[in-house]
């Protein structure tokens, strides 16, 4: 909704600020303060479909994804990932959320929201998959690693079945590669 702002770091505590605490004239700068990860916090997500609604994940001492409601400051669930948590991206489309990870396995991971079901592991990196970034049409996935290498996944779904798409001349470059190095 624009109303709050959300960090994490390597002193293992999130922090959320409110724009009217911000605002005010209050001593205390944060709406709240968690502190229940026992890792760095290097991977936090907003939920587009419910606006107090955050994801947070733990570094490797850590391994566990958090979510949090940021009106009551409540930790709604907690979730054993088994590697360290490197970043987090919500469907646009569908109530899922993709992890990716480093020790051990240097994974992507699709999670069915709020069960917390694996629905898929991907893959391919040899290290750390440091950072994600979803496409506008919110289908595709970019990771990078600390591998060196830039792989695109289609996570979400196939571009223009999701939402009604204008019809395109030619196909999209580089559609048919899943690995840039």
């Amino acid at each position: 909704s624009g109303q709050q702002l959300a960090s994490g770091g390597n002193e293992n505590v999130v922090h959320v600020w409110d724009r009217s605490v911000a605002s005010s004239n209050s001593t205390r700068q944060w709406l709240h303060r968690f502190e229940e990860h026992t890792s760095a916090v290097k991977a936090l997500a907003w939920c587009p479909f419910q606006s107090s609604l955050l994801a947070t994940g733990g570094g490797v001492g850590d391994m566990s994804i958090k979510f949090w409601n940021t009106h009551t400051g409540a930790c709604l669930n907690s979730v054993d990932t088994g590697s360290q948590v490197c970043s987090l991206i919500w469907s646009q489309n569908e109530r899922e959320l993709l992890s990716s990870h480093g020790f051990t396995q240097n994974q992507l991971t699709l999670w069915k929201y709020p069960s917390m079901v694996k629905m898929a592991e991907l893959t391919g990196h040899t290290s750390r998959v440091l950072h994600m970034a979803q496409s506008p049409d919110g289908c595709t996935v970019a990771s990078a690693a600390a591998d060196e290498t830039l792989m695109l996944w289609n996570v979400f779904g196939v571009p223009g079945t999701v939402k009604k798409a204008v019809p395109k001349v030619a196909p999209e470059p580089f559609s048919n590669l899943n690995r840039i190095r």
